[in-house]
């Protein structure tokens, strides 16, 4: 694909850092919320549960009390009050084991449904964005957005639902219950309350900004892993990789710092409230040892706030770590969201026909550029009638693939238009566009699956018979009839366990059992051997026969009986007539022409 694409980039402002770290956090959790309203119905269950759970688990404090202030010394056990407080105790217990099992179901129904819903929008909105945003963005990145990024979002969410919802609702039950029982050293635990929501708040401020920036770096690494990978046959080809581990070595480095620095701030925080809520507790703890010793508070009461103290910190301590885990899941929210709100291609004309083409192709004054400040395509006209072969010649970068791309539509032209059989391109819908045309590219592409699948690709309901014949045009049939299991051999993603060329005449084959009206073969036969190739161009003289075929080829001898040569160069038309005429006029065409064969073209 053009690599000019990788350059487009829309301007964006750049206000200070840290308000906009903060107002972006702010406005994804806004969208995360906003999210959840399809599972309303298992949110309000899940808050109906905790604050049950919480009840249950608040309760039995109580009872303990009640029991020591049964037994507060010899001869002063009241066994018959406490047998009843045991029996409610283990009941209360047992209830709230069962509402925990309940919440903990209801959270992760939620967590994983937001998940999978997030995943089916990003791998549909893949669908439907235009190949510049494709072409401009690395499939790595792209995957770790998907996987990665929502693997951390999922994680962080849940920790919302099952820590953040239920400490929340226990600290406010705690004050509650301690503030019925003494108003005095309740006092001294809110008081001490503010200085642990300081310190969570201060270093959740500073560490979404470093969460940023590691989801994106972690986008990069997978990117370069994911490139040295799939092409790791040209890399040591050509002695790459020392560079190769040298890029990883660098960008490791650098995720390795931002982790640091990320989990450094993360790793504070717990440490940094406890210490707070220490003080909370010894706070409790000689205050409420004052007021029994004043009698104004049983040992009972006092055992019940001590223990409510100790369950009045944890909450705090889960709470600061869920904000800063939740600054990680926002961050990498924000990268999923950041994918979601592209724009798409435009969209097709409310009133788009389907296409049914004759093969007739119009393209009147086109201009194009992938970037506006570098100019393609420039008045480019031409007229094909039904049934002629345009054969597409040049130098690398003079506009042939992006000649394809604007027939296809992958692209949209800046200015003019194109027009198949009387219509113009863009009110007619893609898919009817696409699906008059056949291609087969350079660049081969196969899928995980059978050689039949493969074939059958563009035409799922083909017949065996429709499968076979297509391969025998396609001079496949006798490679696949050596395979193991024939044509129902699984080959691998991209087809990694056959040659360049088998995969090549596959790819042929795919086209041939469609039999589109009209065909681009981009150095169809690049990869093919010359024996092999010209049983291919007769099969592609055949197939090309009544239809619109435009060919890209740099070996200008397979392109002799084209009706019509375009010679391209810098986006416009140099020559253009059939194969002898040019050689005649002794231009750009005859220069390139027989520099394939090192050879001056006689003055005769």
């Amino acid at each position: 694909m053009p690599q000019q694409s990788g350059t487009q980039k829309s301007p964006k402002s750049n206000p200070p850092k840290v308000p906009l770290a903060k107002t972006k956090s702010r406005i994804v959790f806004k969208r995360v919320l906003s999210s959840l309203k399809p599972y309303r119905g298992y949110v309000f269950l899940s808050i109906f549960l905790a604050v049950i759970s919480v009840a249950t688990q608040l309760y039995i404090p109580i009872l303990t009390g009640q029991a020591i202030d049964l037994m507060l010394g010899i001869g002063q056990v009241e066994i018959s009050g406490i047998i009843p407080i045991l029996g409610t105790l283990a009941i209360t217990a047992a209830l709230s084991a069962i509402i925990q099992w309940l919440l903990s179901l209801s959270n992760n129904r939620i967590t994983y449904s937001l998940s999978r819903d997030l995943r089916n929008r990003m791998m549909g909105k893949l669908q439907k964005l235009p190949l510049s945003y494709l072409d401009s963005h690395s499939s790595g990145d792209l995957v770790s957005r998907m996987i990665a990024d929502m693997d951390t979002f999922s994680d962080g969410i849940l920790m919302l639902f099952t820590q953040l919802f239920t400490g929340v609702i226990t600290i406010a039950g705690i004050l509650g219950f301690m503030l019925y029982i003494n108003a005095t050293i309740t006092l001294v635990v809110v008081v001490l309350t503010p200085l642990s929501l300081l310190v969570a708040a201060y270093i959740a401020k500073r560490s979404y900004q470093y969460f940023q920036n590691q989801s994106r770096v972690r986008g990069e690494q997978t990117a370069l892993i994911n490139e040295m990978i799939e092409g790791q046959k040209v890399v040591q080809a050509f002695g790459y990789e020392a560079r190769s581990q040298e890029a990883f070595d660098t960008i490791n480095s650098k995720l390795q710092k931002i982790t640091l620095k990320s989990i450094f701030y993360s790793s504070i925080t717990n440490p940094a409230t406890r210490f707070v809520n220490n003080m909370v507790y010894a706070g409790v703890g000689l205050v409420g040892a004052l007021f029994a010793i004043a009698g104004s508070l049983s040992v009972g009461q006092l055992s019940i706030f001590l223990n409510y103290a100790n369950q009045y910190t944890k909450p705090f301590n889960e709470i600061s770590g869920v904000i800063t885990e939740l600054q990680n899941a926002l961050a990498c929210a924000a990268r999923v969201f950041e994918l979601l709100d592209e724009p798409e291609e435009v969209p097709e004309d409310e009133h788009a026909a389907r296409l049914v083409s004759d093969g007739n192709i119009t393209i009147d004054h086109v201009y194009f550029s992938y970037t506006p400040e570098q100019e393609l395509i420039r008045d480019f006209n031409l007229s094909v009638k039904p049934g002629q072969k345009i054969a597409i010649v040049g130098p690398t970068g003079c506009g042939k693939t992006t000649l394809i791309n604007l027939l296809m539509r992958f692209y949209d032209v800046t200015k003019g238009s194109i027009s198949v059989s009387g219509i113009d391109i863009r009110k007619v819908t893609r898919a009817s566009l696409r699906s008059n045309y056949g291609m087969v590219l350079q660049e081969t592409w196969l899928k995980a699956g059978t050689i039949k699948e493969n074939i059958a690709y563009g035409k799922p309901d083909a017949t065996d018979e429709e499968i076979v014949a297509a391969a025998k045009a396609a001079f496949a049939h006798n490679f696949i009839k050596r395979m193991p299991e024939g044509y129902n051999t699984v080959i691998s993603e991209d087809g990694g366990n056959i040659s360049q060329g088998q995969k090549q005449l596959l790819c042929i084959a795919r086209v041939m059992i469609c039999f589109p009206p009209m065909l681009i073969l981009d150095e169809a036969t690049s990869s093919i051997d010359t024996r092999t190739e010209m049983k291919i161009q007769s099969a592609f003289s055949y197939l090309m026969r009544g239809r619109t075929s435009f060919i890209v080829a740099h070996r200008l001898s397979t392109i002799r009986e084209a009706d019509l040569i375009l010679v391209m160069n810098q986006g416009r038309i140099m020559e253009q007539g059939n194969h002898d005429s040019l050689l005649k006029s002794g231009g750009f065409y005859s220069k390139l022409y027989y520099s394939q064969f090192d050879e001056t073209p006689s003055n005769s």
